[in-house]
């Protein structure tokens, strides 16, 4: 699927806060517009910002795996309408956009819109998946202005 920017689905966006770590999140508005080009259907979504102990704990919980992830996407409804939950890891984001050469601002917005393909249902488990994920992220990434994430 390829997004319309033309027409804006309706979204419905909760942001949770429970970072407090010294690394300075974008506003509320920004996130926003992130989340608004990914929505290709309308979409409810609670974004959640934590720290290592609360993305830990979730991973583990929920995955199984005994580390903190970047993002972690609890998708509900994917039809008509997308709900779902993301949470998304501060310091982990932070760290893969320093190891990675990127500016922190780059790598979140693609985490964001990432998260927000997962809560549409689209996954990157097989290569063929995968493949159209990451054409949709290239594409809602270059719409915001942000280079491609997949670029050495």
């Amino acid at each position: 699927m390829t997004p319309d920017f033309s027409t804006v689905q309706p979204v419905h966006l909760s942001i949770q806060n429970a970072y407090e770590g010294d690394i300075k999140l974008q506003s509320p508005t920004t996130i926003r517009r992130w989340v608004k080009a990914a929505a290709l259907r309308p979409t409810t979504i609670t974004l959640r910002f934590v720290d290592t102990e609360e993305g830990l704990a979730l991973n583990s919980s929920y995955r199984g795996r005994d580390y903190a992830t970047n993002v972690l996407t609890f998708d509900y409804v994917h039809e008509p309408e997308v709900e779902a939950d993301v949470v998304i890891c501060v310091p982990v984001v932070d760290r893969e956009a320093r190891e990675q050469g990127k500016r922190f601002l780059h790598h979140m917005a693609h985490m964001v819109v990432h998260a927000v393909l997962h809560a549409h249902g689209y996954d990157h488990i097989e290569d063929d998946e995968a493949e159209e994920m990451e054409a949709l992220e290239k594409v809602i990434l270059a719409h915001l202005g942000y280079p491609n994430p997949y670029e050495d």
